[in-house]
Parts: structure tokens; sequence; C-alpha cells
């Protein structure tokens, strides 16, 4: 079946990030890491609001008690709307060089992070990013921050579960995606598993699953596209976008039946972007799948991963 991917709403990110449906306000959220905004899309009337955020944003994700969750550049906070920021945890702050990247919920109600070298100068422009000094991290409703494994990353993307309680990661700048083996009660992780590796469609980014079971992974620095994979690494099918750098996908709509791709236009030139001028952009394209419903900061998950 041929997808066609659309422009869901002109908004022109430096780096759009972090995708979530709010199924209860019918609401998509994501940042603009590098402009400091936190966005919000009502598909059904096309209404668009932004926020400012103290620092980067880096992660938005949903909390049991209605508002988010966001990572900021160094630390965690509880957010909604104009009631402004409260900072719940910290993390790395020994660490001053490392920021904060991707942030999810997981299916045990905490959220999970992954920090990287700090590759964004105070003004917004881009810094060579100096190792893989990047660690994964589970950070519970009481603020408690814990290390989830001793790897490091040069840059953490991509939290997704299997139906098997394994956790799927992503180094982008390795261009690998690994399967670990969770623990459910401390969320450690063990057993580490290369499940696609150097595959030439760009660099993997973000990722969401569908209620089949398999990860959909945003293919960011040139990739153009989406892949659908199993849990296993084999991908499934290959999905076309308009923008070069995808960076987020996730399920919405009352059926979850649509997926959305924020996009980037980070370091891209203005003879580029003159050409292209819907880098940055919110798409959308109808897979013929359906997701699942976003885990919530704070409550775990009844069943299913």
């Amino acid at each position: 079946m041929p997808e066609t991917a659309e422009t869901a709403l002109k908004v022109g990110n430096t780096v759009g990030e972090s995708l979530v449906w709010d199924d209860r306000t019918q609401t998509l959220y994501w940042v603009d890491i590098n402009e400091r905004r936190i966005h919000a899309l009502e598909p059904d009337s096309d209404r668009h609001r932004s926020w400012p955020t103290p620092t980067i944003a880096t992660s938005i994700s949903l909390a049991s008690d209605g508002g988010c969750i966001v990572g900021l550049e160094k630390s965690i906070a509880r957010w909604d709307g104009d009631a402004g920021f409260e900072v719940l945890a910290e993390i790395e702050p020994e660490l001053p060089d490392n920021r904060l990247n991707e942030g999810v919920v997981g299916p045990d109600g905490a959220l999970w992070v992954g920090t990287m070298f700090n590759n964004i100068n105070p003004d917004g422009s881009a810094k060579e990013i100096a190792g893989a000094t990047g660690r994964l991290y589970r950070v519970t409703a009481d603020g408690a921050v814990t290390a989830v494994s001793d790897d490091r990353f040069g840059i953490t993307n991509t939290f997704a579960w299997t139906d098997d309680g394994r956790l799927i990661t992503a180094d982008t700048l390795a261009n690998t995606l690994y399967g670990y083996r969770c623990d459910p009660a401390t969320g450690a992780l063990s057993d580490r598993a290369v499940l696609l590796a150097d595959y030439d469609r760009g660099l993997p980014d973000g990722s969401c699953m569908d209620d089949e079971g398999y990860v959909w992974n945003c293919r960011v620095v040139g990739g153009n596209c989406l892949i659908r994979m199993d849990d296993q690494g084999k991908i499934d099918r290959v999905i076309e976008l308009p923008c070069s750098w995808p960076t987020s996908c996730c399920f919405a709509g009352s059926d979850l039946d649509t997926l959305y791709v924020t996009s980037a236009r980070f370091t891209m030139t203005p003879a580029h972007l003159g050409a292209a001028p819907w880098e940055g952009d919110l798409f959308r394209v109808k897979p013929g799948v359906r997701g699942r419903p976003a885990h919530r900061f704070g409550q775990a998950a009844t069943s299913g991963g």
C-alpha cells in the first residue's frame, strides 16, 4: 500500500523533537531543542501554541496528573502550561559538558533519559561532540535518578519497549540500534545486542511502537525516511519523507492511526533551506497500522510494553 507523507504544520523548527500524543486532550506536544520552546498542536482544529523554556528543552512526556514532564539541559521538571516549571531532578551535575537528550516514559511509569556531550553553543550554533560521554538513566516520580547501564553513547536516542520487556535504544553517532534485557524491578540493563547497524539511510533518531509490536525509527542526517522494523532489527517497510532530517515520531488521533513526524534544519545552509523550506516542519502519514497510547510519568502500565 503506497503511503504519502504530507505537511501537518509549517513550523520551521531548528530541532523539533520528542513528539508525544495526549489522548485525554487530543493534543500533540513536542519541543524545539535549540529554540528553547515547547509546541502543542490540536489536529482537529489546527490550533497551534508554543511556550518558552528556561534552557534548551530536550524532551517532553505526559504525567499521570495531567501535566507534562520535561527534559531541560541538565534537569527534569514538571510543567503545566502557563504554571511554569518545577525542577524534580538534576542529571549529571558533576559533568558540565554533558546535556540531556532523549527522554521517554516507560511502561514502569519512570522517565527514561539519555545524556550526551553538549553539541549546542550558548548562541544555538553547533559545537563539535568531543566523545561518547552519554549514559542512560531512569528517573522515578520521587525524583530518584539511577544509571541503568555503564555503557557510553555518542548521542542517546530512542526508548521503546518490546512485548517481552526488552528495551530498544540507539546511539545515533554509532548508527546502531540496540536491544537490552531490562530488569523489571530496577530497570538495570544487561545483555546488549546489536539489532540494526550501519543502515545506509541516515542515522537512527527517535522511535515509537505500533500495536503489532514493530518499531518505527526516524532516520536523521539525510535519511529522508522512516523505517519499520521488528523487535529483532529486521526491516519490514520504508516510508519516504519530504524532510531530510526526520527526528521523532508518534501515532496520534482518536484511532491512533496517523503517524506524525518532527524534523530539524540544524546546520543546514541558507541555499539548502531556500530550495527546501519545509525542513523543520511537522509531517504526517497514514501507514495502515495503529499505535499505542503513551505511558504517563508516575503511572505503571497494567499490561503490554
